[in-house]
């Protein structure tokens, strides 16, 4: 029998259980954060309701695209930051026996498992009192995927040695603070003033907060219910109890005294409702979150609901792949169906690369929808189309980012939070020193590329010619016009150059013989910039006419302006040195890294950039980079399609390319970034598949074992868990989708002999895929749709509705 996990450490005894024993105060942030319950609407981390935010563990429950700004002084200067904000804490509920104080934790032993099919917390414990009294305790929870306003908290109490009153304090917290990442500690963290609590006639517990900086109401509404867990019986009976109340500025509780004993278990169920100011068709939120507490059913009746949506999600995001890796294939999917789901779609929010399990990056939404929508489009186009409404309903404050540079289109910024504007922060803590440093990561320019490219695979995934139509093609003209606008002409290379950015590597943020910031012809970048130029003209071609017109003539679009298009888009100056993409012009002149010196000194080179500035040098002056960035470039496209677009630029790039620009950045990459391991593993498919199943499987368990060493605790990376999943969907299996038909070339790793999907295309709830080492089957269930072309390898086929097709390799 294999020996138990240390604790702290996860378990996962099947594919579809999450498991801790014990307890670990250094793990536990960890811990909450993967055991997190969500439903799209809000996330809760997986806090014990005993706790309080004590720097062991850190309660937490974020609402969608709930925001409030608030000015802070850093370093003699005011800035001011927009965050997520930790909204009031709905679990606190604690007990003690008579005469006892307050069971506050942590128990004697603890088991916590998280079951990823129910997305249900269950929570097993023994608590021993100072007088040596032991009472069990069963705790489970959810955050309703039926009904999206509800949370549910039920604990059942066993005494084992002891009889007697048994008193409970079930409560609602307000006074909480943003106070989840150590290094804005020193910055504004109190978000949320009370606005009123206390008990209604019918014995709900309510609780309003208002934001600070924002017009932002919360309101929470709690019904506590004590009943009988029959030794005998599954029914559960009501039993009496006496119900005081107490209450302080934000905050209130019920105390429930029941009668107990080790043959009379007590269960207490606590359902909260929640809702905001933002939400629709309510009168008042507290009006709102009344009404839903006081008609909820009970925990068993909830939790059959829950688990119902649950199992829905799960069939419409089949995916089986037969190694021993699908626990976490299966928390990462769990955790980005928590943080988007139909029910984020109305909420007009985005997609935040931390999800809603923390407060890293401050809730922001940056490009990481990038790696999310891939995923989302062959399976929740819906979903996707949200993500990308949300972009359009910012197209104006995108325009005004662009006109503050004195430039025309839209340029999305890196950072954003509720209305669009740039969030990015201006200066950064570096740990290590100490020392506040400039920050220029608002540089990166290529989130607007990364917008066009989303809005280009979502219509070839659906073929959503409406969405184009009303949406889509306006953001891609308008990020094809700034960046058209963006390029200099330089005289003397004959090409434009695109000058003062930043790639997605973000180690660089200017060069080492420069008093400026930024960095020119980013290779990342303008490769890119081409591509949204010529997608640009495509998307008007697509279009009716009319709304052809009607976009050329609401955005005064003429004939010189798409001619200067093809003009910049096909001569953008792209670097190269050494035979290999160079990230940026004048790469070269970089020095090298002492790597062996470095790596003996320092066994983790993850945050290069900050051991460098410790020791009063930068990483500008070197050849070493977080994340690859020119690599990128291989992840969004094929190599023929990576080909086409640098010879479409004058470079008549070879095969070789790719292995020759893997092998230099390769030895030159730290992999500061979650992404960096997607990204290899993506492009080194098709040249070393042992080296990039490695990678797959550390981008796989990056969140579960925390791979960058406790920054997991802050929020999961939920680009890097969906860009994992997708390696396994698109990347193995070669699936493409352009020109009107599914692409497929699979390249699967040894350790990997079959995968079966179920997708979504173009109208298709049934596309069947399975493949294996000599075969791909492609399956379409039966129903009213177009027949779906097929192309493997040179190979076309049409398979219609009902019918299955089996594709020798």
């Amino acid at each position: 029998m294999a020996a138990d996990p240390p604790a702290g450490h996860p378990d996962m005894p099947d594919p579809w259980t999450l498991r801790y024993e014990g307890f670990d105060p250094a793990a536990e942030g960890l811990r909450e954060a993967l055991c997190a319950v969500g439903n799209g609407y809000l996330v809760s981390r997986g806090a014990a309701p005993e706790a309080v935010a004590d720097g062991t563990h850190y309660p937490g429950t974020y609402l969608a695209g709930c925001y409030d700004r608030a000015e802070s002084t850093v370093a003699g200067r005011a800035v001011t930051n927009a965050d997520l904000v930790n909204c009031p804490n709905w679990l606190p509920l604690t007990f003690r026996p008579p005469g006892g104080t307050w069971f506050t934790g942590p128990p004697a032993r603890q088991t916590l498992e998280l079951d990823l099919r129910r997305g249900l917390l269950t929570r097993t414990a023994l608590v021993v009192d100072e007088q040596g009294r032991r009472t069990r305790l069963v705790q489970r929870r959810f955050a309703s995927q039926a009904r999206p306003h509800l949370l549910a908290l039920e604990t059942t109490l066993t005494p084992e040695n002891w009889s007697g009153p048994l008193e409970v304090r079930s409560g609602l917290d307000g006074d909480v603070a943003n106070t989840g990442v150590a290094r804005y500690r020193g910055l504004a963290r109190r978000h949320l003033v009370p606005a009123g609590q206390g008990t209604d006639a019918a014995g709900l517990l309510w609780l309003e907060v208002d934001a600070v900086g924002s017009p932002l109401r919360i309101a929470l509404c709690c019904r506590t219910a004590a009943g009988r867990a029959e030794v005998a019986a599954e029914a559960e009976a009501a039993v009496t109890a006496e119900v005081a109340a107490e209450s302080r500025a934000g905050w209130t509780a019920h105390l429930l005294t029941v009668d107990a004993g080790p043959e009379r278990p007590v269960t207490v169920t606590k359902t909260v409702a929640v809702h905001t100011s933002r939400d629709r068709a309510i009168e008042t939120p507290l009006r709102a979150s009344r009404l839903l507490a006081a008609e909820a059913g009970d925990f068993e009746q909830l939790l059959g609901e829950h688990a119902l949506r649950w199992a829905e999600l799960w069939r419409r995001c089949g995916i089986e792949a037969d190694f021993d890796g699908a626990g976490a294939l299966h928390l990462n999917l769990f955790h980005l169906l928590q943080t988007h789901t139909e029910h984020s779609v109305d909420l007009d929010v985005g997609v935040p690369a931390r999800g809603l399990h923390g407060e890293a990056y401050r809730g922001h939404v940056f490009w990481d929808e990038l790696f999310v929508l891939r995923l989302l489009d062959l399976r929740f186009p819906d979903l996707a189309r949200a993500v990308l409404r949300y972009r359009h309903r910012r197209l104006d404050a995108a325009r005004r980012e662009a006109r503050a540079l004195g430039l025309r289109g839209a340029m999305y910024p890196w950072q954003s939070a509720g209305d669009g504007r740039e969030e990015s922060q201006q200066v950064h803590l570096n740990p290590l020193s100490g020392r506040w440093l400039p920050d220029h990561s608002h540089l990166q320019r290529h989130v607007g590329s990364a917008v066009a490219y989303n809005v280009w695979q979502y219509y070839q995934s659906t073929g959503d010619r409406d969405f184009l139509a009303t949406a889509g093609a306006e953001m891609l003209l308008e990020i094809a016009r700034f960046w058209s606008s963006a390029a200099d002409y330089d005289r003397d290379r004959e090409h434009w150059s695109i000058r003062g950015v930043l790639g997605p590597d973000e180690y660089h943020d200017a060069y080492p013989w420069e008093t400026r910031p930024g960095l020119d012809d980013n290779a990342y970048t303008n490769v890119l910039a081409s591509w949204v130029l010529a997608r640009a003209q495509d998307a008007l071609d697509v279009l009716p006419g009319y709304r052809r017109d009607e976009l050329r003539e609401r955005l005064a679009l003429d004939a010189a302006e798409l001619d200067r298009w093809q003009d910049v888009g096909r001569r953008l100056h792209v670097p190269f040195h050494e035979g290999v993409l160079s990230q940026f012009d004048g790469y070269e002149r970089l020095a090298e890294l002492d790597w062996p010196g470095y790596r003996r000194r320092h066994p983790d080179l993850r945050r290069l950039d900050r051991i460098l500035e410790a020791e009063g040098d930068t990483v500008n002056r070197y050849k070493a980079s977080k994340q690859a960035d020119a690599l990128m470039l291989w992840y969004l496209f094929s190599a023929r399609e990576v080909r086409d677009l640098l010879r479409r630029l004058g470079h008549p790039a070879g095969h070789e390319l790719l292995r020759r620009t893997t092998d230099y950045y390769l030895r030159r990459t730290v992999h500061g970034s979650t992404l960096s391991s997607v990204v290899h593993a993506w492009v080194l498919t098709r040249s070393d598949r042992r080296a990039s199943w490695h990678y797959f499987r550390d981008a796989l368990v990056a969140d579960l074992r925390d791979s960058q060493h406790g920054t997991t605790a802050e929020g999961v990376h939920l680009g890097a868990m969906a860009g994992a999943v997708d390696l396994l969907q698109r990347c193995y299996t070669g699936l493409e989708v352009r020109e009107d038909a599914l692409w497929l070339d699979p390249h699967l790793p040894s350790a990997l002999h079959r995968l079966d999907l179920d997708l979504r295309y173009r109208g298709h709830w049934g596309l069947a895929i399975t493949v294996e080492r000599r075969a791909v089957t492609v399956a379409l269930r039966e129903d009213r749709q177009e027949p779906v072309r097929v192309r493997l390898r040179g190979t076309e086929v049409t398979i219609r509705p009902g019918e299955t097709r089996i594709l020798h390799l």
